[in-house]
């Protein structure tokens, strides 16, 4: 109400969000002032059954603040009056008396004494309430209108913002944010959109319409994060993304032992806003009252940030591991503790390319299996289990863990990868990429990195996985995973030329990783460079020798350069080792060269994809 009189005070002017800031609040007042500001606007629109599109009452001016369009008149001799500076108890100066909507004018009534004019702003603001309420009420039930709550069935939660005036706080935000997102992710009524897509929102100078159109959702949750000393607090509001309209914003302050309760209870008010159907089932995920301590939850978080940095290098991995060790020797019952190690030693496949010695896939399961018995709902503990056991070929392991995965989250774009990576390898190339297809649904601007490159490769769609990696290094030009990818189709593609320079940039953004140079020396291989090739290969042996170099490193080597019995000689080894390479040897377009072969036909047959 104070803020509808300072606007009709101002009537034609513009009154800028400083301004009504100081009015509402004063200048010395700890509050939440743009999400305050936003909420208050939105209730006086809703009173005065204006539309924020086309504004009869409130107009907004972008970036500045905002004017009142309409009309005012005084009735008796009462004069308005200029705004008076702000203080902490703003007394109303006058009463509004709203004229019928299609008059589209106010009345400001004249001051009278503090008593009457209290009791008339109090009748007012009941009046006003009572009848918007059963308007609202009366018409939602008679003909919903589009937009409404219920029709949101995809939302994306971006980025947190840090406010606590520290950038080494940076991990708790992004921390937070991922785990609104894994909380709003077990309801089956709402796609959620992943945090590998989100993250890109970080900072951005885009619209609320411009994400939403981008990432196709019907909402957006934002918010800020700040920690003071032992307490945290949590903003929250809902925007509609077609219209940047916020229907919702709630604060929540707890203690920091508490963290996990305030999670839930930010998503449970989420999915009750936007009229999500939640099963018991999903209920019981997304609550939760276990308590962790600060110097726990802080260890993984930090662990988390750093795993899921943009730069995968064996130096961050195994900070992250330190961190995530650190959270379980405090607290040995704290389950996503052990999610995230065994998601680092999973991540260290991922920096050499083609693997991971047999110690420390062992390392992978304990952690994963020790997560699920603390708490078996953990979706990613589920992924986790079902790559690995991808790549030790229980084909139908790996499925069962894939699918408990997505029963779980259902927005899960990792589980969705990955059963997309584990149909083509069965050579179900269609479901594959149906199955991948929805995955890229929930993460549209990464989908699991270039998980969904190599399955496009491994279809043989090469000029679609040309253009799909083309695009993501639009966004991350130096993600090493996509710039493998990339070199990897344009070699088997016939155009090696076009892959050395992309693969030389990889091999010295990952430090020369043998899964790298391995497809570079493929690809000197093919455009004539033998030499070059060869110096690779002496390269891998050299290494080989003083520590560990994955078998299908040589295997991709000899067969760039034409030397079947060197390369199943080498297949031999990585049969030995369970190879990651062996996953794919049903389908891998590189092997083609070998497949005439009965020694590759048995090879097939002894992996389990006949």
């Amino acid at each position: 109400m104070e803020l509808l009189i300072l606007l009709l005070e101002r009537e034609g002017e513009l009154v800028s969000r400083n301004e009504i800031a100081e009015r509402l609040w004063g200048k010395d007042v700890f509050v939440d002032v743009e999400h305050g500001i936003n909420t208050a606007i939105r209730k006086v629109r809703l009173a005065l059954k204006d539309d924020s599109e086309q504004p009869r009452f409130v107009e907004t001016v972008v970036g500045k603040g905002y004017r009142f369009a309409a009309p005012v008149a005084c009735s008796g001799n009462g004069e308005r009056e200029s705004a008076a500076p702000a203080k902490a108890e703003v007394q109303p100066r006058a009463v509004a008396s709203i004229a019928p909507a299609s008059a589209a004018a106010v009345v400001l009534a004249p001051q009278r004494s503090v008593s009457v004019r209290l009791w008339l702003f109090a009748a007012a603001a009941v009046l006003v309430v009572i009848s918007v309420a059963a308007a609202f009420f009366f018409s939602h039930r008679a003909n919903p209108k589009p937009g409404a709550p219920s029709d949101i069935k995809s939302l994306a939660v971006l980025p947190l913002k840090n406010l606590s005036g520290d950038s080494s706080q940076e991990y708790l935000a992004d921390g937070m944010t991922e785990a609104l997102i894994g909380r709003l992710s077990a309801i089956h009524d709402l796609r959620v959109i992943s945090r590998t897509s989100v993250m890109r929102f970080k900072d951005t100078q885009l619209s609320i319409p411009q994400i939403a159109k981008t990432l196709q959702v019907d909402a957006l949750v934002e918010g800020s994060v700040i920690r003071q000393g032992s307490r945290i607090r949590i903003t929250a509001q809902l925007i509609r993304g077609a219209s940047d309209e916020h229907f919702w914003s709630e604060t929540y302050d707890r203690d920091l032992p508490d963290v996990l309760a305030l999670q839930s209870d930010v998503a449970q008010a989420i999915a009750r806003r936007v009229e999500a159907t939640v099963t018991g089932r999903e209920l019981e995920r997304i609550v939760t009252a276990h308590s962790v301590s600060p110097d726990v939850y802080e260890s993984y978080l930090r662990g988390r940030f750093i795993l899921g940095g943009e730069s995968n290098t064996r130096a961050g991995i195994d900070e992250s591991i330190r961190y995530f060790q650190n959270a379980i020797q405090q607290d040995p019952t704290f389950a996503p503790a052990y999610v995230g190690l065994s998601a680092a030693h999973s991540q260290l496949g991922m920096v050499r390319m083609n693997g991971i010695p047999d110690s420390e896939r062992r390392k992978v399961i304990e952690a994963a299996h020790k997560a699920l018995q603390l708490d078996p709902d953990l979706s990613e503990a589920h992924d986790l289990l079902a790559e690995t056991a991808q790549k030790e070929w229980r084909w139908a392991e790996a499925e069962a863990e894939y699918r408990k995965a997505l029963e779980l989250n259902p927005s899960d774009a990792d589980a969705h990868a990955g059963l997309a990576f584990w149909l083509v390898c069965q050579g179900r190339v269609a479901e594959a990429m149906n199955w991948a297809e929805r995955g890229r649904q929930l993460d549209p601007l990464g989908f699991s990195g270039s998980r969904f490159l190599w399955t496009l490769f491994q279809a043989r769609r090469y000029d679609d996985a040309i253009r799909e990696s083309r695009s993501m290094l639009a966004i991350r030009p130096d993600d090493v995973g996509v710039l493998w990818g990339l070199g990897f189709v344009l070699v088997v593609n016939g155009q090696p030329e076009r892959a050395i320079p992309i693969l030389e940039k990889a091999a010295a953004l990952s430090n020369r990783s043998s899964g790298v140079i391995d497809v570079l020396s493929a690809a000197y291989a093919r455009a004539g460079r033998r030499d070059d090739a060869l110096r690779i290969v002496a390269e891998l042996k050299h290494r080989h020798e003083t520590g560990y170099v994955p078998p299908a490193s040589f295997v991709i080597a000899y067969v760039g350069l034409g030397d079947k019995e060197q390369a199943f000689a080498w297949l031999e080894e990585a049969y030995k080792e369970k190879s990651n390479i062996l996953q794919h040897v049903k389908v891998h377009p590189f092997l083609d060269p070998l497949r005439g072969d009965p020694r590759f036909a048995d090879l097939v047959r002894r992996v389990g994809l006949n």
